[in-house]
């Protein structure tokens, strides 16, 4: 099964969700069009378990990114934030297109759930004078800004790419340190 979503992955990267058919990544993994159909019934079902693949594993990224930045800068987290989501990006080709592939909405919106959730808790622990409600906005926001420097970051030409990243990056941080600094003004 492991090959047959590797297989799948890279033919998602390289053509597209809609151009993939399950013969084509049969033939890639090297296995019969038998075979994928016993694990997978359908193109919605081999992306639904490559999300669930790339959920559990930015999972782990995130958990280990929560520890290592603690104590930094909401500036320095963010760059670190997105730097991850890059590099994740960069390790999984096929990402931004399993994103934006039609699946299972509710078994998908659980997952999102989880992630804003995930993120929420992150900004209230950084800032416990908002509330959960506010925290969950922030994430909200904070998860569609990223979304979309993945798809500019994916079209962009390699060399522009960097720049790309470093625009989000500020526009990111400002609207983070914005929403979880504490306000200054002493009548509120």
């Amino acid at each position: 099964m492991a090959e047959l979503l590797q297989a799948a992955a890279s033919e998602f990267a390289e053509i597209g969700y809609d151009a993939a058919t399950m013969k084509a990544i049969a033939e890639r993994a090297g296995a019969s069009i038998g075979a994928i159909y016993q694990y997978f019934p359908n193109k919605q079902a081999v992306v639904g378990a490559l999300r669930n693949q790339y959920v559990s594993t930015m999972e782990e990224h995130w958990i280990s990114l929560e520890r290592a930045t603690a104590g930094l800068s909401i500036q320095e987290r963010t760059q670190k934030f997105v730097d991850v989501m890059i590099g994740f990006m960069e390790e999984h080709p096929a990402y931004v297109t399993i994103l934006n592939a039609p699946v299972d909405s509710k078994q998908d919106e659980k997952k999102r759930d989880h992630l804003r959730e995930r993120l929420a808790n992150v900004f209230h622990t950084r800032r416990p004078g908002i509330s959960r409600e506010q925290a969950y906005r922030v994430a909200c926001v904070s998860l569609e800004i990223i979304k979309s420097m993945n798809t500019l970051y994916t079209a962009a030409k390699p060399q522009d790419r960097s720049e790309i990243v470093r625009e989000y990056k500020l526009a990111l941080a400002a609207y983070l340190e914005r929403r979880l600094t504490p306000s200054r003004r002493a009548n509120g």
